[in-house]
C-alpha cells in the first residue's frame, strides 16, 4: 500500500499533478492523507504529558496514534509538499511532530540511536518551487534525515520542479518535462 502524504493547499497545486502522474506509475492501492483536512491538537504542556505518559506506558490505543502507525505499516510512501519559504507547509511539519511516536516509528538503541519501525523501504518527496534557489538542506534534507536516520527507510528520493515562476520560463513546459522524467525513471 502506498501512503499519499497531500500537504497541497491549492485546488490546482503543480506539487500535486506531479505527484498524481507518479501513484499512477507505481500502479499500487493509494491511501492519501490530506493534511488540509486534519484537525491537529494544540501542543500544549498538557498534550505532551498526556502522550509522554501513553509513551511509557506504551498504550497506542487513542485515535491519535492511528496516523503514526498508518505510516509505520505502508509499503511506500509519497509526500507531496510545494516549496514555501525555504521549506514546505507547517501543516507537514505538524504532522510529522505527530507521527513521531517512539515505540510506532522509531525507537532507540541502548547507545541511543534511532532505529526506524517503519515497514516502507522507499519514500518519494515531490516538490515545486517558483524559484530556482532551493537547497537540499531546506525542506527535502529534513524529510530525507528523518526517513533515513529515525524510520529506517533508506531509499528516499526527491522528484522536483522548479522555476516555474520566473519571467519568461514556460511553466507547463518545465511540470511535462518533470512527468516526463518520472515517467522514464520510476521502475515498479
Amino acid at each position: 500500500m502506498i501512503l499519499f502524504i497531500n500537504a497541497c493547499v491549492k485546488t490546482e497545486s503543480r506539487t500535486r499533478k506531479i505527484a498524481e502522474k507518479l501513484l499512477e506509475k507505481l500502479g499500487m492501492d493509494v491511501t492519501e492523507v490530506r493534511l488540509t483536512e486534519i484537525e491537529f491538537p494544540v501542543t500544549s504542556e498538557a498534550f505532551l504529558g498526556k502522550r509522554d505518559c501513553d509513551i511509557l506506558n506504551r498504550d497506542y490505543s487513542h485515535p491519535y496514534y492511528d496516523l503514526a502507525k498508518q505510516f509505520a505499516k505502508a509499503d511506500t510512501i509519497v509526500i507531496a509538499a510545494p516549496y514555501w519559504d525555504l521549506s514546505f507547509p507547517a501543516v507537514l511539519k505538524q504532522y510529522i511532530e505527530h507521527i513521531n511516536v517512539l515505540g510506532i516509528t522509531f525507537e532507540y538503541s541502548k547507545e541511543g540511536t534511532p532505529i526506524g519501525l517503519c515497514n516502507a523501504q522507499k519514500l518519494y518527496y515531490v516538490m515545486t518551487a517558483g524559484g530556482a534557489y532551493v537547497p537540499e538542506e531546506f525542506g527535502f534534507g529534513y524529510i530525507k534525515a528523518l526517513a533515513q536516520n529515525f524510520y529506517g527507510i533508506k531509499d528516499v528520493e526527491l522528484i522536483k520542479a522548479t522555476g516555474l515562476d520566473i519571467q519568461g520560463n514556460d511553466a507547463e513546459l518545465i511540470l511535462k518535462d518533470c512527468i516526463s522524467q518520472l515517467e522514464r525513471s520510476v521502475i515498479q
